[in-house]
């Protein structure tokens, strides 16, 4: 099986490596066999559609890491009409794992920032998994207070298994800088669109979390913890990591209908990995969507709906009668 697809699509790949041995032997043979594969193709597309309209928390998690998933720096190319990367904190040095700069999407000015996973070993050594450090989030925040001065809406796309846990990092404050930043953007008066594009991990994903819009892509996971350190947690196996993913509901589905999330945003089919321009096209027609919407709140309305937004977060409702009667 291709190593670009995962288990659950064997079928499907099977199907499709059919229908690429009839085209060569009807080339070879020059035999006429293209209504048996137009028949072929319409039952792997349908296939393509079961498959994907039932996956389990732990399969989308899969797609979620996929390592040729498009990463931020794919989408500001396909998104952006312009963009001017920024670099280093002020303070210490250049995070390569969580990037941002100046763009331009159609007439509208934005500042965009975002986690940067590499797609080969030695890419993703250079951007540490996309795992940022204290000097990263430090350097989102002086890009979103940037933006904030000469009223541009921001747009954070995440995608990391959490923050760098070194040493380093804990010297150099990590806790401190992600709650900073979540504190400052609680109050950053430009609109803010945060879009999770793979991975939503932990503190490492809340550190640019904080927004008027919180998007997720259709195949993608948000969570205070990945489903292997749960299972490491609560079974002391991180074997447990598929039961994991089930019960902490990480899925978009799961968390719009706890309203942790405010839209999905579709992915082509298969997921996002096999149609990057079309991702990123239905990715650029959302945010410009919710930026419209936001830019006709005034400062004030925009600072009173995202307090609220995050305030009803974890309320708990009692149905009182139901528990007596259990008793």
């Amino acid at each position: 099986m291709p190593s670009n697809y995962l288990d659950f699509e064997k079928p499907l790949v099977e199907l499709e490596e059919k229908v690429n041995e009839l085209k060569s032997f009807m080339e070879e043979k020059e035999i006429d066999l293209t209504e048996e594969i137009e028949r072929l193709n319409k039952r792997a597309k349908v296939l393509q559609e079961e498959i994907f309209s039932n996956l389990e928390p732990w399969q989308i998690l899969q797609i979620a890491r996929h390592p040729e998933r498009p990463t931020t720096l794919d989408y500001i190319e396909l998104v952006c009409d312009e963009f001017i990367e920024l670099h280093g904190d002020r303070q210490f040095s250049d995070d390569k794992a969580l990037i941002g700069g100046i763009g331009r999407i159609g007439d509208v000015p934005v500042t965009i920032i975002g986690h940067q996973k590499g797609k080969t070993t030695k890419d993703n050594i250079e951007r540490n998994f996309g795992m940022a450090h204290p000097e990263g989030y430090r350097k989102a925040l002086r890009l979103m207070k940037q933006a904030d001065k000469f009223n541009r809406p921001i747009i954070a796309l995440i995608n990391t298994p959490g923050a760098y846990p070194g040493v380093g990092a804990e010297e150099r404050g990590q806790a401190e800088a992600i709650a900073r930043n979540m504190m400052e953007m609680a109050g950053i008066k430009v609109p803010i669109i945060v879009v999770i594009i793979g991975e939503g991990g932990s503190g490492g994903a809340l550190g640019i979390g904080v927004g008027d819009r919180v998007l997720m892509l259709e195949y993608t996971y948000y969570s205070v913890c990945s489903p292997e350190a749960c299972a490491a947690i609560l079974w002391k196996d991180a074997k447990e990591a598929e039961t994991a993913a089930k019960a902490l509901k990480i899925t978009a589905k799961d968390l719009m209908e706890l309203e942790i999330v405010d839209g999905i945003v579709s992915e082509p089919p298969g997921g996002a990995h096999k149609d990057y321009q079309l991702s990123a096209q239905l990715l650029r027609d959302e945010i410009l969507k919710e930026i419209n919407k936001l830019n006709e709140l005034s400062p004030e309305e925009l600072l009173k709906q995202r307090y609220n937004k995050f305030r009803k977060m974890g309320q708990i409702k009692e149905e009182s009668e139901k528990i007596l009667s259990e008793l």
